[in-house]
């Protein structure tokens, strides 16, 4: 019988979590959210951030900034919280408008408030098999979900369908770390089906409905289905097709109430985490 990778579950405990600690402290961490245009999608992401950063006690700020503003701009805007001290965490709400350099953009965020792990020190440490300040929120949401459900990493062959530096790589580099043997494949792959049926764990998250189907899944197999795609009727689905796969895989996560979830929470983890590394760094300084 297929087990259900129940996200919802898991991060509504790590939120109650949350909200513990924020109770305990005298001064509560502050999210900074810069969101720049009128992306239809990040205005939903962002509210809903928003509206779980103020449930569980989190001071949550949201700057919006116009689609045509300049990458110079925008990285002033960055600069402004970097100093500020009030603000711990800073998040800039991807995509991008094309004009901006996401790249140069995520490498502006001090490190120490770097909530998304998308810095250079951030990714350099994982790639060198050390732990970061945080780590990438859906990567970490991912590896928390296994742990929970006690699912066996090492010696295992994961796939990852997909390569970007939000999901795709940070995930290979995780359970690399954690001793499994890791494929990555993307648009070039030849013969995808080939690979992924050898896989143990299979992580989909290229954004493509039902790109992972059923006869490319070997049975007992971990399917982690990290895609969010609106089909014309309305309706949101993953990557995988979710009810011929269930019927094969041993364990594989809905959406929604997968992946997406413990993203959320683990944004609001790290959130925490780099408040208090914020006291360790001004204890050096002084």
């Amino acid at each position: 019988m297929t087990t259900i990778l129940d996200g919802k579950a898991l991060s509504d405990d790590i939120l109650k979590n949350c909200k513990k600690i924020i109770e305990m402290l005298e001064t509560k961490p502050q999210l900074a959210v810069i969101q720049v245009g009128d992306n239809i999608a990040s205005k939903i992401y962002v509210k809903k951030k928003q509206r779980i950063a103020e449930e569980i006690g989190l001071r949550s700020v949201v700057i919006k900034l116009d689609s045509d503003i300049s990458e110079k701009e925008l990285i002033k805007q960055i600069e402004i919280l970097n100093k500020d001290k009030d603000t711990h965490a800073i998040l800039v709400q991807l995509p991008l408008p094309a004009h901006i350099d996401e790249f140069k953009i995520q490498d502006s965020i001090n490190y120490l408030k770097d909530v998304d792990g998308f810095s250079m020190y951030n990714t350099a440490a994982i790639a060198k098999g050390k732990p970061p300040l945080v780590y990438p929120c859906t990567p970490c949401g991912i590896m928390r979900l296994l742990e929970k459900y006690n699912i066996e990493i090492a010696g295992k062959h994961a796939v990852i369908i997909g390569r970007s530096n939000i999901v795709g790589r940070p995930m290979a580099l995780m359970l690399l770390n954690k001793s499994a043997t890791v494929s990555i494949c993307h648009s070039k792959t030849v013969n995808l089906a080939q690979i992924t049926k050898t896989a143990d764990i299979i992580v989909s998250a290229v954004g493509i409905p039902n790109i992972l189907t059923a006869d490319m899944v070997r049975k007992g197999a971990v399917v982690i289905d990290v895609g969010i795609n609106r089909l014309d009727s309305g309706s949101i689905v993953g990557d995988v097709d979710f009810e011929a796969v269930r019927q094969v895989a041993g364990y594989i996560t809905p959406v929604p109430g997968g992946v997406g979830p413990m993203t959320i929470a683990m944004l609001m983890e790290n959130t925490i985490e780099l408040f208090k590394y914020s006291f360790v760094t001004k204890k050096t300084r002084t």
